[in-house]
């Protein structure tokens, strides 16, 4: 079981690029614990910038960072970065196609036990309605490795969601490379297809397992960039499987699913969609698997509604 935690291995791989570009920086708002950046703070001092709690006054900092020709890197709790900074995000970063890389840290219900205020469920929805931006959600440690050394090279804005804790391995070694819009099929599959990104990629692996247990092929596509979206992975998903189903740590509405749905909406004699996240409600507070299991993103629900899908409709 991994005990690595995604927010770790990207310190480790911001501090391996800062070291070989001195213009790269990162910036934390009071965040530089939870973001496990203390190494890099310890390490390169002068290449950290500490802002205190000022969510907007961070994002328009690394934009005029990015202009005088740094990289800068803004780590910054989810929750906050994607609501309190939204507006300099769209204007400051996206409307000038400023190079920023904003960190939203703590993502989904990594904050579980903290409410409301501490969720992110509707980061998806506003971030990948903002033109230039990038929107991507590593799987696990190995991805987000090759996600950030991707983010280091890139001159693109992006928004980054990590969560809090170690999440078991999706893949089995480290990637050589990461291809932004490009979905990864985990396995592949004819009666179902299960999408997911970010921590509830390796809940559809489980659950893919366990249905291949009872005789049924499942596709399994992790879709860890939200925006630019793979279209022809979900499309070639919905003409050659039965039935699409998405998972997701975020708000049922305008996040992946909704992402998906869009997609196949105009695909004619597609397969039908069916949406798993967090319900139109201010989610219940608990430990990240305890609010996974109370919406439905869990193994044993996933096998339930898939059995009685394939029991009525063949």
């Amino acid at each position: 079981m991994n005990k690595i935690a995604n927010r770790q291995i990207m310190c480790e791989t911001l501090l391996e690029q800062a070291k070989k570009n001195n213009d790269l920086l990162v910036l934390t708002s009071d965040s530089r614990g939870s973001a496990s950046l203390l190494p890099f703070a310890e390490q390169l001092p002068t290449q950290l910038i500490e802002t205190g709690i000022a969510e907007q006054n961070i994002v328009g900092m690394a934009a005029g960072l990015a202009h005088s020709g740094k990289r800068p890197f803004v780590a910054s709790p989810a929750c906050f970065l994607s609501m309190r900074s939204i507006e300099q995000i769209k204007v400051d970063v996206a409307y000038s196609n400023t190079n920023v890389k904003l960190i939203g840290i703590s993502g989904g219900v990594s904050y579980g036990a903290l409410g409301m205020s501490h969720h992110s469920l509707q980061d998806i929805a506003v971030t990948r309605a903002i033109p230039n931006l990038e929107v991507i959600i590593p799987a696990d440690r190995f991805e987000t490795k090759a996600v950030f050394n991707y983010l280091a090279e890139s001159d693109k804005p992006a928004y980054v969601r990590l969560g809090r804790n170690p999440v078991e391995d999706c893949y089995s070694e480290e990637l050589t490379s990461f291809e932004v819009g490009k979905a990864v099929t985990m396995q592949d599959g004819r009666d179902l297809t299960l999408i997911a990104t970010g921590e509830t990629v390796r809940v559809a692996l489980d659950a893919a397992l366990a249905l291949e247990q009872q005789g049924l092929s499942v596709r399994v596509l992790n879709i860890h960039t939200i925006k630019p979206l793979d279209q022809q992975a979900i499309i070639k998903a919905a003409q050659e499987t039965k039935l699409v189903m998405t998972l997701e740590e975020h708000s049922i509405y305008s996040g992946l699913g909704a992402a998906v749905a869009e997609v196949i909406s105009a695909i004619p004699q597609s397969a039908p969609v069916k949406i798993l996240g967090i319900a139109d409600e201010p989610a219940i507070t608990g430990k990240t698997k305890e609010i996974f299991e109370h919406y439905g993103l869990s193994v044993e629900n996933i096998k339930q509604i898939v059995t009685d899908y394939f029991r009525k409709n063949g």
